[in-house]
């Protein structure tokens, strides 16, 4: 059985065992003769049994999905001849994937030496072996488990405090999974990182105005050294998001004013979702829009007015990305300009200020704090879009401010550099982890320049 179907499965049971826990409270509320009080209503005794049934049965599934991919490549691996085991991390990896293509039927077995096709056969009955005893051990544990808090049932036992304890921690372990998670991809980052480093220098990475990371596998083959320089990426990743908060952001503020200040209750409910729909639009709708529409118009234009402009520029990707952004700055800011108390509205009005200066001295000032909260989340979501710029703007890492020539960004090279079957000893593939970390720096330090922004201006209208 499948993780995911036998995760269901393990909910059914923790609802049955809920069930029986609610039934067997009832039961002991009620007994032949007369009435017996609970310490806590039926409701807790079935939550409590089903914590019971749901949580050590979710803890053996989650272990266990974890761990097995990689006992089973170890068993695997291990099991081949002395002239085929890998080396290297990347070789070991390389042949991992060979295997498990010929386990899957992407790749045939006659393409492929007897043991690997021998160690795919090994796969498939390890999996299917490791899926059995999962389902096994899974569903006896949530049955087990939900037995024992089933007969540990009685009237005076104080199930509220023991659900409401059981939830506390499990609110706590939520919390602290995202916080570690945040660190855990902070150092796996930052590791692959140092190994990039160790192999191309930090200051041609820094400085370097020359992206071309084609290195080859082999010393003789041609073009055995790359150029990493982040200098034309960072450009145009910039270059992108320039001309796309030009775009978003006057037309999203504006929007918002208009609709929360000026238009009356019927306008602005057609006028909203219509406006929101547009954030429900696929990236790769934006980026055919762009590509077949947008940018042929740039070209068009350019070439009628004697401008050399190319069929994938940044001003169609910039241009098309603002548009898609404007729902994320209108949205948000007319719900922080909302929620400014009426009674600031109020009192600018009756102290003689029109509707216009009490949006300019009394509302705007107000609202800034969650407007620039709106605008940091639009930056990032344009630093971070990749289709409509594979699509319009095209892969070429050019050091330009041209916007009407085609440039690429960071994330777009990202995903190009991990494409595919990759060895992960290679110079080429860790630049994906050392453009992440440098794409990290840069939002973090964003994330800075905004709260003091945020606070130069709340201390002022305070």
């Amino acid at each position: 059985m499948q993780p995911a179907n036998l995760f269901l499965l393990t909910l059914v049971l923790a609802v049955l065992a809920y069930g029986f826990g609610y039934a067997r409270s009832r039961s002991l509320a009620m007994p032949l003769g007369g009435i017996r009080h609970l310490k806590s209503l039926p409701f807790y005794y079935g939550a409590r049994a089903a914590l019971w049934s749901g949580i050590p049965a979710l803890l053996v599934l989650g272990l266990w999905a974890a761990f097995q991919g990689k006992v089973i490549q170890l068993i695997v691996v291990g099991g081949l001849p002395p002239e085929l085991v890998p080396n290297t991390e990347g070789q070991a990896s390389l042949l991992l994937s060979k295997i498990s293509n010929v386990a899957s039927g992407a790749l045939p077995v006659g393409f492929v030496e007897a043991p690997i096709a021998e160690a795919a056969e090994r796969l498939q009955a390890l999996r299917a072996q490791s899926r059995m005893l999962m389902s096994v051990l899974v569903v006896a544990v949530a049955v087990l488990a939900g037995f024992l808090g089933w007969l540990r049932i009685r009237p005076r036992l104080n199930a509220r405090s023991q659900v409401e304890s059981i939830l506390k921690w499990l609110f706590f372990a939520c919390a602290a999974l995202a916080i570690l998670t945040t660190v855990g991809i902070i150092f796996s980052v930052a590791f692959e990182t140092v190994r990039f480093f160790g192999k191309v220098p930090f200051t041609e990475f820094i400085f370097g105005s020359q992206w071309s990371p084609q290195t080859a596998l082999r010393a003789d083959q041609v073009a055995a050294e790359g150029a990493f320089g982040m200098i034309p990426l960072f450009t145009g990743t910039l270059l992108i998001s320039a001309i796309a908060m030009i775009v978003a952001v006057p037309v999203g503020l504006l929007s918002a004013i208009y609709l929360s200040e000026y238009a009356n209750r019927k306008v602005r409910g057609v006028v909203k979702p219509l406006l929101e729909m547009l954030a429900g639009i696929p990236t790769v709708v934006y980026g055919f829009f762009a590509a077949l529409t947008v940018a042929p118009f740039i070209s068009d234009v350019a070439d009628s007015l004697g401008i050399n402009a190319s069929s994938q520029s940044a001003l169609a990707a910039g241009g098309v990305m603002g548009i898609m952004i404007i729902p994320f700055v209108s949205s948000l800011s007319d719900d922080v300009i909302n929620a400014v108390p009426q009674s600031l509205r109020d009192g600018s009005l009756a102290l003689g200020a029109t509707q216009s200066e009490t949006m300019k001295k009394v509302i705007f000032p107000a609202a800034l704090p969650g407007i620039m909260g709106g605008v940091l989340l639009a930056v990032s979501r344009a630093i971070g879009e990749t289709m409509i710029v594979v699509m319009a703007a095209g892969l070429a890492a050019n050091l330009t401010a041209n916007p009407l020539e085609t440039v690429t960004t960071v994330t777009v090279q990202i995903v190009t550099l991990l494409t595919g079957d990759q060895e992960f000893d290679s110079a080429k593939t860790l630049a994906a982890f050392a453009l992440g970390a440098m794409l990290f720096l840069s939002t973090l330090l964003l994330n800075v320049i905004a709260l003091k922004i945020v606070r130069k201006y709340r201390e002022q209208y305070d």
